[in-house]
């Protein structure tokens, strides 16, 4: 996978109507200019003068990209006049140029302004955003420190793939890789070899990796040969409490993901369920409008009618129209039927959603859920519906793009920011259960309780910390004592380190990291 930001994540957008998926089509918008493309001989650079972005688009001259890049950042990036304007002829490559043009500004908290700036070849876009096909073994690492000393460990893995197949399962440490200690690597080469073994690029990778499972202690070594991966979005759909709580597993907002979310809501109507709790702990977004289905199916049309899920705002160059499709810009709201997302969606576009009209929702988090996941807070908190969040602090993205390719590269830019029903968007340091105790961010307090993820028990175990903690809070409203990963499974607290660093699992699928909205 070749991601041309060091970022290695992305954010997303958000949709107007969305009847349609995002499709390859050329980038940036021609801003009303009508003279002749330039053949990229004789294209020159002042700084602060830009030529419209379609004068460039799909000219596939490493020059004429970067020019591209350069007009295309300069019309639709949120924070455009923080970018500084270099001389496109004087970067390498246009990868390189291309991390350049972003916001190199600070939160208040000290954390990077801009964290999502990234692509992805086009191709490699497709099939993650429209089919949830990635590459690897079948299990997602939860990389609780990326520097040495490392800890990683399988938050969960696929059924009928090579890691389910081996009896891997949630709770398994990574002790080697293709014969390199995973804890304590130092040089840039065994590193390397790490995030190859961990992350492979094409099917038909054999890696032999050594686990310890945290429960037994027992080690084991297996190997592994990648293939192409159908993640299953939605997952232990259940019922707890004699059967008045309704669970499940939530873990990206792809294009997949809206009939298995349609079935979930309407079995757990039919169960007659009072509560939910929905385990939200590794998805990284996706669609922002199937976000705003999510919504709807938690909160029903009484809840909601009328009110706006989230309004899109672009930089101030676009107050009124949208600088992307050049549609007047109109909030997304509470969206509460089958759009059709897939390119052969199981349900007629115009189904209407179920829902389960609740006032409260429970929501399991952690540092991974970002992007759309957060939208699903954020706008049901602008709409007086109660979010109770149990786990810990959401990773901060209340941004979004148009994901847009240009010679078969897609780039991901964040473009606009979103507000819900009040006004209110900004959490870029996320959210966090009201009795977190982290004085390194600056988050949005959320009633709830801050428990770490247990890896001792499966997701979906009643006795699982988060899941344990949400419905003992919804019995007596109080919380466990605080606890960390490290209290929890014995890890050593994660630390800062010279030695070089294993890449996030996020980046190994692009599409569960983004709020997404197509083009028209």
């Amino acid at each position: 996978m070749a991601i041309s930001s060091t970022n290695k994540v992305a954010l997303g957008l958000v949709n107007i109507s969305l009847l349609a998926l995002l499709t390859g089509c050329g980038g940036g918008s021609s801003m009303g200019d009508n003279s002749p493309p330039d053949t990229g001989t004789s294209i020159s650079w002042t700084q602060g003068v830009f030529q419209p972005s379609g004068n460039f688009a799909q000219q596939c001259q490493a020059l004429n990209e970067k020019h591209w890049l350069r007009s295309w950042s300069n019309e639709t990036y949120l924070w455009y006049d923080e970018i500084i304007d270099r001389d496109p002829a004087l970067t390498p490559t246009v990868s390189e140029y291309f991390a350049l043009l972003k916001t190199e500004q600070i939160t208040d908290s000290g954390a990077k302004k801009d964290n999502f700036h990234s692509s992805l070849p086009t191709a490699e876009w497709k099939a993650q955003s429209q089919s949830g096909v990635t590459f690897g073994y079948g299990f997602k690492i939860k990389l609780i420190s990326a520097t040495a000393p490392r800890q990683g460990v399988i938050s969960y893995t696929e059924p009928n793939t090579p890691a389910s197949n081996q009896n891997l399962a949630r709770g398994f440490e990574i002790l080697e890789v293709d014969g390199v200690d995973f804890v304590n690597a130092s040089t840039q080469a065994e590193v390397d070899t790490l995030n190859a073994g961990l992350f492979p690029s094409q099917t038909g990778k054999s890696t032999t990796f050594l686990f310890k499972d945290i429960n037994t202690d027992e080690t084991r070594e297996v190997t592994l040969t990648s293939q192409t991966i159908t993640s299953l979005p939605v997952t232990n759909v259940k019922t707890l409490a004699d059967g008045s709580v309704g669970y499940f597993q939530f873990n990206s907002h792809n294009a997949v993901a809206e009939k298995p979310l349609y079935d979930a809501f309407n079995n757990l109507k039919a169960s007659n369920v009072t509560d939910l709790i929905i385990d939200i702990r590794y998805n990284g977004g996706g669609f922002l409008q199937m976000a705003s289905q999510v919504a709807y199916m938690i909160a029903g049309s009484a809840n909601t009618n009328g009110k706006i899920f989230e309004k899109t705002i672009f930089n101030d160059q676009h107050p009124t129209f949208n600088p992307v499709t050049g549609q007047r810009l109109e909030p997304v709201m509470f969206t509460n039927e089958f759009v059709g997302f897939a390119d052969n969606p199981a349900l007629m576009p115009g189904t209407p959603l179920p829902s389960l009209n609740l006032k409260r929702v429970y929501l399991l988090t952690t540092a991974s859920t970002c992007s759309a996941s957060e939208a699903i807070m954020n706008g049901l908190r602008g709409a007086d519906v109660e979010v109770i969040q149990i786990g810990s602090g959401t990773c901060g993205k209340p941004y979004g793009f148009y994901a847009t390719d240009n010679c078969d590269t897609t780039y991901f830019s964040i473009q606009f920011t979103g507000e819900n029903n009040k006004d209110f968007g900004e959490y870029a340091d996320g959210f966090a259960p009201e009795n977190t105790t982290d004085n390194a961010r600056l988050p949005v307090r959320v009633e709830g309780c801050a428990v770490a993820d247990d890896f001792s028990r499966q997701l979906g175990d009643p006795e699982e910390a988060m899941l344990k903690a949400a419905l003992n809070y919804r019995t007596n409203g109080s919380c466990p004592a605080a606890s960390s990963i490290a209290s929890k499974q014995g890890f050593a607290p994660a630390n800062f380190s010279d030695t070089p660093a294993v890449q996030d699992s996020r980046a190994a699928s692009m599409a569960e990291q983004n709020k997404i909205l197509p083009r028209q």
